[in-house]
C-alpha cells in the first residue's frame, strides 16, 4: 500500500472514531425487555403456547415426554387403521447449516423426490439454512417448488439490506434481514401451519434449533406443538423462530422472544442455532433418560444427515489485518464444529441401532463463489445436488475418516 493510501485510510480511521465519540452523547441505541436472570432460563415460558421449546442442555425430560407422546400418536393413528402391526422403522432427517450452500440440500432433495426413493421422515432436525429447508421437507414434495424458487431464484436483496458503517457500534446487526422475513412470510402462512400441525398430531416431528445468546444455550423448538397450539400468536412465533436460527451474530439482528416467569414479562435475544451445533439430531442421553422414565425406546431406522458444506477445508491467503484474521478463525471455528457434530451423530447412530447416512458437497463442486446469496452459484449448487440425488445419491455411511475400520 502507498504511503498515501496509507494516510488516507489512516484518516478515515481517525476520523470515524472522533465522529462516534462527538455523537455518542446523542447516539440511540437498540432497546429490550429484562434478559431472563441467571438460574431462570428454563422456567420461561412463550406466554399463550407453553410446552413449545426445550432446554436440552438443563434437562431432556420434557424433551423425551414429547417424544414418547408422539409414539403414541403413531400407535393410535396405526390402529385406526386397523393395523396390528409393530410400529415401523423410523426415517430421521436433519439439515445443517451453510448458508447459501443450502442450495445443495435443497436440490437434493428436489432430486430425491424425482428419484422416487425419498422416505417420509418422522422427524425433521434444521438449524441456520437447514432451518429454512427443514419445514419444506417436513411436508413433503409437494413444497420442493419453494425449495427450487427460494435456493435458485434468490438474490441478495430478497435476504438482506445493508445498514451504514455507524451500525458495527450503535446497532445489533450490520445488515437488516427484515427482506428474508418477508421471504419466509410468503410461504409459511396459515394454511402452511395448518398442515404443519396436521403431521404433528400424526405423531411426527418438526425440530428447529436456535441459540438463547444471554443463556449462552441451545434451544429446540417444537415447531409442530407450536403450530398445533390454535394460539393467534403461533404463526408470528413460528416465523420468528425460522429467523432467529438463520440470524449469524453480528451479520443480522437477534430476534427478541417475549416471554414470562411467573407473569413477570423479559425478552430472550436469539440467533443463529449454528452458534451451538451446525446439526444435530437428538439428545445423546435420550434413550438413557427415557429408560429412567419408565419408557423403553428401542425403535430403529434410518438417518440422513443433509451437510450443507464441504467436508474439506478451503485454502485461501489471509491478509494481516484484524478483520480478515478474526472472520478467518470463526470460520474455521464453524467449519471444525461442523464435523465434530458429524463424528458425534455417527456415534450416537450407531450406539442405539440406527443407519448412518451423510451427504455433502464434495470437492470436486468448484463453481464460482462471487458473493453471498450469488444467483448463479446457487442454482449451480442446486443442479448438482438434484443430479446427485435424481441418479441415485452415494449415501456414506460414515463420516471421511470415520469410514475405515480400525484394523487398517
Amino acid at each position: 500500500m502507498s504511503l498515501r493510501k496509507k494516510i488516507v485510510l489512516g484518516g478515515g480511521l481517525l476520523a470515524l472514531v472522533l465522529l462516534t465519540f462527538w455523537l455518542w452523547p446523542v447516539l440511540r441505541f437498540p432497546s429490550r425487555l429484562p434478559a431472563v436472570p441467571a438460574g431462570m432460563t428454563a422456567r420461561a415460558e412463550i406466554p399463550g403456547i407453553p410446552g413449545s421449546r426445550y432446554w436440552v442442555a438443563e434437562d431432556i425430560a420434557p424433551f423425551v415426554k414429547d417424544v414418547v407422546a408422539a409414539r403414541e400418536r403413531e400407535k393410535e393413528l396405526l390402529a385406526q387403521s386397523g393395523s396390528t402391526a409393530e410400529l415401523p422403522p423410523a426415517d430421521l432427517l436433519a439439515v445443517s447449516g451453510g448458508g447459501d450452500r443450502g442450495a445443495f440440500g435443497a436440490g437434493l432433495l428436489c432430486g430425491w423426490s424425482d428419484s422416487g426413493t425419498r422416505p417420509q421422515f418422522k422427524a425433521v432436525t434444521g438449524v441456520s439454512t437447514g432451518a429454512l429447508t427443514a419445514p419444506f421437507a417436513f411436508l413433503g414434495p409437494d413444497y420442493d417448488f419453494v425449495l427450487r424458487t427460494v435456493y435458485t431464484a434468490v438474490r441478495p436483496q430478497d435476504i438482506l439490506f445493508n445498514r451504514n458503517f455507524l451500525a458495527a457500534i450503535t446497532d445489533d446487526g450490520m445488515a437488516d434481514n427484515y427482506p428474508l422475513w418477508t421471504l419466509i412470510s410468503k410461504y409459511v402462512d396459515a394454511a402452511f401451519l395448518n398442515k404443519v400441525a396436521a403431521e404433528y398430531r400424526k405423531g411426527r416431528l418438526l425440530l428447529i434449533g436456535t441459540t438463547d445468546l444471554d443463556a449462552r444455550e441451545p434451544v429446540i423448538w417444537n415447531m409442530g406443538a407450536i403450530a398445533a397450539s390454535g394460539d393467534p400468536k403461533s404463526l408470528a412465533l413460528f416465523r420468528s423462530i425460522l429467523l432467529a436460527s438463520a440470524a449469524i451474530p453480528g451479520a443480522f439482528p437477534p430476534t427478541m422472544i417475549p416471554v414470562e416467569v411467573d407473569g413477570k414479562p423479559y425478552e430472550e435475544m436469539h440467533v443463529d442455532g449454528g452458534a451451538s451445533a451446525q446439526v444435530f439430531l437428538y439428545p445423546p442421553s435420550l434413550r438413557r433418560v427415557a429408560q429412567s422414565m419408565g419408557h423403553e425406546m428401542t425403535r430403529t431406522g434410518r438417518v440422513y444427515v443433509i451437510r450443507n458444506s464441504q467436508f474439506g477445508s478451503d485454502w485461501a491467503p489471509v491478509d494481516r489485518r484484524t478483520m480478515n484474521i478474526a472472520g478467518r478463525a470463526i470460520s474455521s471455528l464453524i467449519h471444525t464444529q461442523g464435523i465434530g457434530d458429524l463424528y458425534r451423530i455417527y456415534l450416537q447412530t450407531q450406539r442405539d441401532g440406527f443407519e448412518f447416512n451423510l451427504a455433502y458437497i464434495d470437492d470436486s463442486f468448484r463453481a464460482e463463489h462471487k458473493e453471498d446469496f450469488d444467483p448463479p452459484f446457487m442454482k449451480a449448487l442446486f443442479d448438482y445436488g438434484y443430479q446427485l440425488a435424481k441418479n441415485g445419491y452415494p449415501w456414506k455411511h460414515a463420516p471421511p475418516g470415520m469410514d475405515v475400520p480400525l484394523n487398517q
